[in-house]
C-alpha cells in the first residue's frame, strides 16, 4: 500500500471528522463488554435476577437485569459519544487553529489508495506543553482506519511525532488514553511509553465513567536526542 503522511489541510476536514467519530465510537461496544463483565455489574445483574425470581415473576427476573444492563450500555455510550461531541465543539471544530497555529504544534494525516481512490486512513497530532522547566509534546488524535490496521501505520504515525518532537526540542511525549483501548495501549507500550498514573476525567460526568468502568491513563515516553 502506497502511504503518504503529510500535514493536515483544510480540505481534509470532513474525512478527518468522520474518521475521528468512527474511531472513537467503535470503543462503545468493547467498553460495554468490559463493564458488564466486571465483578460489580455481574453481582448487580445476578442479584436483580434473583430478586425477580423471589418475587415469583418471570418478567421481573428478566426485566430487572435487562434494565440494569441497558443503563450500563447507556453510560458506555455516553462516555464515548459525549467525548466526540465535546471535541467536535472545541479543538476538532477548528483543526488549523487548535493544532497548526503554533510552530511547536502539528497535525498529520496518512493518505493511502483504498478501493482505487486516495483516502485519509489515519491521523495524529501533537501540542507543545511548556511548564517553564521543560518542554514536552502531548500526543492527540491517534486514529487508524479499520481497513489499515495491523500494517504498521500506527508506528509510522508515532514515529512522525517522535521525529517532530526531537526537532522541536521536546524532552518527552505524553498522552492520555482510556483503559478500554487495549490495542492502543499495547501499541504505546511497544513504542516505549510507560504508565505514569490514572486520572479523573473532569470533562465527562463522573457517574458515566464509573458505571462504564473506564479509567483515564496517562503515559509518557522520553524523546531520545
Amino acid at each position: 500500500m502506497q502511504l503518504v503522511i503529510r500535514r493536515y489541510r483544510p480540505s481534509d476536514r470532513d474525512a478527518v471528522v468522520t474518521l475521528f467519530r468512527v474511531g472513537i465510537k467503535e470503543h462503545i461496544q468493547p467498553c460495554f463488554y468490559n463493564a458488564i463483565g466486571s465483578f460489580l455489574h455481574l453481582s448487580v445483574t445476578l442479584s436483580l435476577c434473583v430478586c425477580g425470581y423471589v418475587l415469583s415473576s418471570l418478567w421481573a427476573a428478566l426485566l430487572l437485569p435487562t434494565a440494569w444492563m441497558a443503563m450500563v450500555y447507556y453510560c458506555c455510550y455516553k462516555v464515548y459519544d459525549g467525548y466526540v461531541r465535546l471535541r467536535l465543539q472545541t479543538d476538532m471544530q477548528d483543526v488549523v487553529g487548535s493544532f497548526l497555529s503554533r510552530p511547536d504544534d502539528c497535525f498529520w494525516v496518512a493518505e493511502a489508495e483504498v478501493d482505487k481512490r486516495t483516502q485519509v486512513v489515519g491521523m495524529v497530532a501533537v501540542v507543545a506543553k511548556d511548564d517553564g522547566r521543560q518542554k514536552c509534546g502531548e500526543l492527540f488524535r491517534m486514529i487508524i482506519s479499520p481497513q489499515c490496521r495491523r500494517m504498521g501505520l500506527g508506528s509510522k504515525l508515532a514515529q512522525t511525532v517522535f521525529d517532530f518532537g526531537k526537532k522541536q526540542g521536546f524532552s518527552k511525549i505524553i498522552l492520555e488514553t482510556s483503559s478500554t483501548q487495549k490495542a492502543g495501549i499495547a501499541l504505546y507500550r511497544k513504542l516505549g511509553f510507560r504508565l505514569v498514573r490514572e486520572l479523573n476525567n473532569r470533562e465527562l460526568p463522573f457517574w458515566h465513567m464509573w458505571m462504564a468502568r473506564v479509567r483515564v491513563l496517562k503515559m509518557e515516553k522520553e524523546v531520545l536526542k
